[in-house]
C-alpha cells in the first residue's frame, strides 16, 4: 500500500516541462502592416488554443533562431 502511494506521488510532483519564449523562435516576426509580433507557423485552432490555455503547453513549431548561424559557417 506505501509503495502505491509513493508513486502515485511522485507522478503528480514531476514538474512539468517548460514553454520556450516565443521571442526567441524563428517563426516569431510581424504578422501584419501595423507591426504587430506574433507566429507565423502554420498553427491549427487546437494548437493556438492549447498554447493559449495552459501555461505549460511546449510549441510542437519552436525552433530556436540562432542569428549568428551564418556567420560560424564562414569561419
Amino acid at each position: 500500500m506505501t509503495t502505491e502511494k509513493t508513486e502515485k506521488t511522485e507522478k503528480r510532483t514531476k514538474p512539468k516541462p517548460k514553454a520556450a519564449p516565443c521571442e526567441s523562435c524563428v517563426y516569431y516576426d510581424v504578422i501584419d502592416e501595423a507591426g504587430t509580433l506574433g507566429c507565423t507557423a502554420d498553427i491549427d485552432e487546437d494548437d493556438a488554443y492549447r498554447e493559449r490555455a495552459d501555461a505549460g503547453y511546449v510549441c510542437r513549431f519552436y525552433r530556436f533562431y540562432d542569428e549568428y548561424l551564418s556567420v560560424r559557417k564562414q569561419n
